[in-house]
């Protein structure tokens, strides 16, 4: 099949799932929309926090149809974000997050990264991990905590 035929779209569909069953565990929920809203809002305050070049390459790695998600609603010129403290951080992926949301944005963060962390290169993870405010690694997953 080539690259750009329906395989694809299978493919992709069926990562984004994995992905959203993986934060409905991390959350402890049987709701698609509860896990697909943390996800997008813990992606874009994550995306907005990092800077345009570095999100770019960080977009690079999501499933193509998360990288939809990702994308929607980016104004490159308004980052990065600069906080600085992880109070600040949360703020930031509470805003992102759907009004009905019953997500604490928190909870919401420290499942994102534990998926990411389980989806994504390690190499990839532990960039990001610099670009954070510091405080944020006490949303990350204890393995990457103590890498440098």
């Amino acid at each position: 099949m080539s690259a750009t035929g329906p395989g694809v779209f299978d493919k992709t569909l069926q990562e984004a799932n994995h992905w959203l069953k993986l934060m409905m565990v991390e959350l402890g929920t049987d709701s698609h929309h509860a896990a697909f809203g943390a996800l997008r809002g813990t992606l874009h305050a994550l995306r907005d926090r990092i800077g345009p070049e570095n999100a770019v390459h960080f977009g690079a790695q999501l499933p193509m149809l998360l990288r939809g998600a990702y994308y929607e609603g980016w104004r490159p010129a308004r980052t990065p974000t600069r906080e600085r403290h992880l109070e600040a951080f949360i703020e930031h992926v509470a805003a992102e997050l759907p009004r009905a949301s019953k997500t604490e944005a928190g909870d919401a963060a420290r499942a994102c990264f534990a998926v990411m962390s389980r989806c994504l290169d390690r190499g990839e993870m532990m960039k990001l991990r610099h670009l954070l405010p510091h405080e944020a690694l006490n949303l990350w997953p204890d393995g990457l905590l103590h890498d440098a």
